[in-house]
C-alpha cells in the first residue's frame, strides 16, 4: 500500500508516519506540508522519495493509493472531497470538518466513490476504549454515566508539540468530538439529548476556552463532560467509565479501575498505539474492500450532535 501523510511535518502527521512505520506492506512514498517546513530535509531524513507543498501535485502521482489527511481542520473537507475524486482512499484525522454541512459532503462523494473514506476517531481503536467496549458487547458491562476532562493550557495558538499553529483549533468541532463519538460508540446509538455551555471567547483567537457538554443515550447512560484550554495542571483527557460491574479509569492507552488497580490490556490488540491500530484499519479496509469502524458515513452522528451543541450556545 503506498500511501500520502499530508500535514507530515505537524503532530499528528508525524504520528501517522511513525504508526506506518509498524506496519508491514506500507510504503510512504509522498509527504505534503506548507510554509516555512523544511519538506525537502523532512523527507529526506524519513526516506520519502516525493515531497511537495501542493496536495493536488500528491494526489495526481500514480504511487499513491490512499492519503492520509493530518491538515489543518478548515481544509479536511475540500482536501478529502478531492482525494476521492483522484480515485485515493482517504483518512481523516478528527474531526472530518467543522460543520455538518461539509461532513454530509464527504460521506456523500465516498457514497458516489465507493472508496474507503475513515475519520480517525483514534478513542474506538485505543486499547483501554477497546477492552471496555468489548465487555459491553458481551453483556459484562452496562455503562451508567462516562464522565470526561479535556483539559490543555492553550492560551497562544500553538500545536500539542508546543509549535506555532497556522490555524486556530477548538473545543467543541475537535475535542468534544472525541468524547462524542466514543460515548455513541459505547452506547451503541445517537445521542437522544445533548446540551451544552461555553464560556467568554478568546479576545484573540476568537473561541471559547471553557466548555461543558451533557449527552443522554437511548438507553438512559448519560456522559458529563468538561473541556478548557484554561487548565494549568496535568494536561489531555481523562475518562472515567460508571458501570453497573465496575469503575474504570482511561488515561490514553493505559486503564485502571476505579481504586485505580491496573486493568491487564494484554491481547487486546496487536499493538498499544491508538494510532497505529487505527491506521491499520483504514489499510485493512482498503485491502478487503469493505467499509470501515470510524468510516465518514458513521462518522456524521457525531457531527450531527456537535451541529445539535453549537445551537445550543445559542448567542
Amino acid at each position: 500500500m503506498r500511501i500520502c501523510v499530508a500535514g507530515a511535518p505537524g503532530a499528528f502527521g508525524r504520528r501517522h508516519l511513525d504508526a506506518l512505520g509498524a506496519i508491514d506492506g506500507v510504503e510512504v512514498t509522498s509527504v505534503v506540508g506548507g510554509e516555512p517546513d523544511d519538506m525537502e530535509g523532512f523527507a529526506g531524513d524519513r526516506g520519502i522519495g516525493h515531497w511537495t507543498r501542493d496536495l493536488g501535485e500528491s494526489l495526481a502521482r500514480d504511487d499513491v493509493d490512499a492519503v492520509i489527511l493530518a491538515t489543518p481542520t478548515q481544509l479536511h473537507a475540500e482536501q478529502a472531497i478531492a482525494a476521492m475524486r483522484a480515485g485515493k482512499h482517504v483518512m481523516i484525522e478528527i474531526p472530518m470538518a467543522d460543520s455538518l454541512k461539509d461532513a454530509e459532503d464527504i460521506a456523500r462523494v465516498q457514497r458516489e466513490t465507493g472508496l474507503v473514506a475513515m475519520v480517525d476517531h483514534v478513542r474506538r481503536f485505543n486499547p483501554s476504549h477497546q477492552w471496555v467496549h468489548n465487555r459491553i458487547e458481551a453483556g459484562e458491562l452496562t455503562l451508567q454515566q462516562l464522565d470526561v476532562q479535556t483539559f490543555f493550557f492553550r492560551r497562544t495558538n500553538i500545536n500539542a508539540e508546543g509549535k506555532p499553529r497556522t490555524w486556530t483549533d477548538h473545543l467543541l468541532w475537535h475535542h468534544a468530538c472525541h468524547t462524542v463519538d466514543l460515548f455513541q460508540y459505547q452506547t451503541g446509538g445517537e445521542a437522544i439529548e445533548c446540551f451544552g455551555l461555553q464560556g467568554p471567547p478568546h479576545p484573540e483567537l476568537g473561541i471559547a476556552m471553557d466548555m461543558s457538554i451533557g449527552l443522554k443515550a437511548a438507553n438512559q447512560a448519560i456522559c458529563t463532560l468538561s473541556l478548557s484550554f484554561n487548565n494549568d495542571g496535568p494536561l489531555g483527557t481523562f475518562f472515567r467509565y460508571i458501570c453497573d460491574n465496575g469503575t474504570y479509569i482511561a488515561r490514553y492507552d493505559d486503564l485502571v479501575d476505579g481504586n485505580e488497580n491496573p486493568i491487564d490490556l494484554a491481547g487486546v490488540a496487536v499493538s498499544d498505539n491508538g494510532i497505529e491500530l487505527a491506521d491499520r484499519e483504514f489499510l485493512a479496509a482498503i485491502a478487503d474492500g469493505r467499509e470501515p469502524n470510524s468510516s465518514a458515513a458513521q462518522g456524521l452522528s457525531a457531527m450531527r450532535t456537535l451541529d445539535r451543541l453549537e445551537k445550543s450556545f445559542g448567542g
